[in-house]
Order: structure tokens, then C-alpha cells, then sequence
């Protein structure tokens, strides 16, 4: 991942590089000072690296829609928090971060509103350019997050995107980053290990 780190501060990111998630995490923790409020978007790589817990376990005020029973008010909360904190869908080689996202709490949230925004990005994610970054979208994190979630769409049962149109299709919303967006200050943390979807 340190090859494309240039790539990206180029593009006006903060970067930083880790060996594996463990020692990404430890930073991220180190990053996130106790009086900040945290907002977090649906990422099973957030859930996998144990963030959330590490982070409600210091006394952090934590958002996540996926521990609230109150999943609208977690959206409204973590949509005001100091840092969002998340992962991504795709990134390619010449700079760009591409997601898509059902509801749109998790792209919109990256995009504008808080103080610190902090990606964590697994190998795994990386595409050699934006076309592949959309198949790896459709072909791969969709029909595993269908399929994890339960919803009712053709890839949850074939494993295969058919660019459906099912009320419950969870590829609603495109964004793709081509710089830095204005005026959000932006941290990848780029994980030499295979992270998420």
C-alpha cells in the first residue's frame, strides 16, 4: 500500500501506512482524543478491528446505526459528530475513492459535516482503475452485504449483481472522490492486510 501513498497526498489526503490492522487501530486510537464524539458508518472493517468496542470501552461518545436500537436517531447523532469514521468500497491507483451506498448515511457523512473524517482502507480494496473498482462494488461487496444483511435482492441469492430494481437493492447511491473535498479534513489509513468486503 506505501506505493500509491504519494498517489493520494497528492490528491490532498493525510496518509498513513500500517503493516496490519492491529497497529492501525492503535494509531487510530491515538488520533482520537476522549472528549471527541464519534459518528460511524456501517464498515465491517470498523466492527472486524474492534473500534467501536475499544472506543465506548475509553468513554468515547460513539454513534453506529449497527448497535443502536434506534437506528434513525444513530443517524441523526453520528451525522453531527467531530470525526466520522469508516471504511471504503473500492480506491484505484491513480487516486480515486469510490463507494456505493444504500441509505447514503456513510457517503454523505464523508463528504461533508465533520471536523476529521478517517478512512480505513485493506489491500483488498485497491483496483487498478475505476472500472474495476466498480466491479469489484457490484460483484463483490454488494452480493456479500446483501446476502449479510438479508435483503431481498437478486445478488443476496446469486452472488452476482443484475443492476436490479428491487425496493430493497443496496447500490442506490454512487460518489466517487477524484480529490480531497474541500474544506473536510481527510485521514486514510491504508492497511497492508486484507480488511472488509
Amino acid at each position: 500500500m506505501k506505493d500509491i501513498k504519494n498517489v493520494f497526498e497528492k490528491k490532498g489526503y493525510k496518509v498513513k501506512c500500517f503493516i496490519d490492522s492491529k497497529s492501525a487501530c492503535e494509531e487510530i486510537l491515538k488520533d482520537i482524543k476522549l472528549e471527541d464524539t464519534i459518528g460511524i458508518g456501517g464498515s465491517v472493517t470498523v466492527l472486524d478491528m474492534g473500534l467501536y468496542q475499544a472506543l465506548s470501552d475509553r468513554g468515547n461518545t460513539v454513534y453506529w446505526h449497527w448497535k443502536s436500537e434506534d437506528k434513525k436517531e444513530s443517524f441523526k447523532k453520528a451525522k453531527d459528530a467531530d470525526i466520522y469514521l469508516s471504511s471504503v468500497n473500492a480506491i484505484t491507483r491513480d487516486g480515486k475513492i469510490v463507494n456505493m451506498d444504500g441509505t447514503s448515511n456513510r457517503v454523505s457523512s464523508m463528504i461533508y459535516g465533520h471536523r476529521d473524517v478517517y478512512l480505513i482502507i485493506g489491500k483488498n480494496k485497491l483496483c487498478d482503475n475505476y472500472e474495476a473498482a466498480i466491479d469489484r462494488i457490484y460483484n463483490i461487496c454488494a452480493p456479500i452485504n446483501a446476502k449479510r444483511i438479508k435483503v431481498n435482492t437478486p445478488c443476496a441469492s446469486t452472488g452476482v449483481c443484475s443492476d436490479c430494481d428491487s425496493p430493497e437493492r443496496i447500490c442506490c447511491t454512487e460518489v466517487i472522490f477524484h480529490k480531497k473535498p474541500n474544506g473536510t479534513n481527510m485521514t486514510l489509513y491504508l492497511v497492508d492486510e486484507e480488511l472488509g468486503y
